[in-house]
């Protein structure tokens, strides 16, 4: 499924803060209004996507795992990245070189840093930002090229700017991204991982580079050429990566029909997506089928199964037990929380998603 992340209040922005864009320049908006003609599609339904064919759940037998409940999981400013400030519906963010201003629904207090610090940016995200609307760029110093280098732990890889707002990367993903690579070099054996969702391939670099076989999964054949270009300029290209531009949901059917087995997996799914083929992907109605089958292919003595969920209106509770039922009879522990980015300027902390994770240990 393609990734569509961190989807943006609608509603317009208020027009006299002190930290939006003067009238020269455009300034982000939040999703535009619904036009007469188009308000009768918009009240279509969306979609409904189907559960896997023939896939019966039933209740799983023993003891359920260990739980950690209310972790908060963050990713700390740095060279590579920094959440520089927050508010009025924005979030100020430094990748690389580059001071980049996108919108941020969460962000609903005052910005720390008065206005000169904002005027600073770069890059400025315009337009409509519903995920799958079409946004554009505005460079208030000079124009800026489609690419620029960024980095995670000392490993290179591209960002772009994208017209749905994201530049290709997570940023609060690292932590579980440090804590995979500790487990895989830990590990003392081979270890395969499967990036289901994978979108442009970080995560994979950080796995192949700790030594596993890994597997990336997208149905986003640009994400996956993107991945590619990433691999190469990390310097990766001799190491064992799969790339595959599939139906998540799909493929790993087709991996439990094979007997194929993985060691460590990711789960990084959109709340709403379609495959290549027009398969529609709803997070609530397909993630207990998901992760029953994630669960089904692991290997005997698996590592870790992390699932993260952004854009939805739950608890982390509602993943974790799911994880919970999902595991139970393995042992191990379940921990489940927030992943948040802690900003520069007053420290606050931006939640961005939630998390749910097993670990065997």
């Amino acid at each position: 499924m393609r990734k569509a992340k961190g989807a943006g209040t609608k509603g317009s922005a208020p027009k006299s803060t002190p930290h939006r864009q003067s009238a020269t320049k455009p300034r982000p908006q939040f999703a535009k209004p619904v036009r007469a003609a188009d308000s009768e599609a918009q009240a279509k339904p969306t979609p409904r996507s189907e559960p896997t064919p023939g896939r019966l759940l039933t209740r799983r037998s023993g003891a359920r795992p260990h739980e950690q409940t209310g972790l908060i999981l963050e990713t700390l400013p740095s060279e590579d990245y920094a959440l520089l400030d927050s508010g009025n519906g924005l979030k100020l963010e430094q990748y690389g070189p580059y001071r980049i201003i996108r919108p941020e629904g969460q962000a609903i207090w005052l910005p720390a840093w008065d206005r000169s610090e904002w005027d600073r940016a770069d890059a400025v995200f315009t337009g409509n930002t519903d995920e799958e609307g079409v946004g554009r760029w505005h460079f208030p110093k000079v124009p800026l090229g489609e690419t620029w280098p960024l980095a995670f732990d000392g490993l290179p890889f591209f960002g772009r700017f994208t017209s749905f707002r994201h530049v290709g990367v997570f940023p609060e993903q690292g932590t579980h991204w440090s804590h995979m690579d500790s487990l895989i070099r830990g590990a003392k054996r081979p270890v395969k991982v499967l990036n289901l969702f994978g979108y442009t391939g970080v995560a994979s670099l950080v796995a192949a580079r700790a030594g596993a076989e890994v597997t990336h999964v997208d149905a986003s054949k640009k994400a996956i050429v993107w991945a590619r270009e990433n691999q190469e300029m990390a310097g990766l290209s001799g190491k064992p990566i799969r790339w595959i531009c599939e139906d998540a949901m799909k493929f790993v059917a087709r991996e439990e029909r094979r007997g194929s087995s993985y060691d460590i997996i990711l789960l990084d799914p959109p709340a709403y997506g379609r495959g290549p083929n027009g398969e529609v992907w709803q997070l609530f109605d397909n993630l207990p089928d998901m992760v029953d089958l994630c669960r089904a292919i692991l290997n005997p003595n698996p590592l870790a199964v992390v699932l993260t969920a952004y854009s939805i209106r739950a608890s982390f509770f509602a993943i974790h037990e799911l994880m919970r039922d999902a595991f139970t009879g393995l042992g191990g522990e379940v921990q489940s929380g927030e992943l948040i980015l802690r900003e520069r300027s007053s420290g606050r902390a931006l939640s961005t998603s939630l998390f749910s994770r097993w670990g065997a240990k």
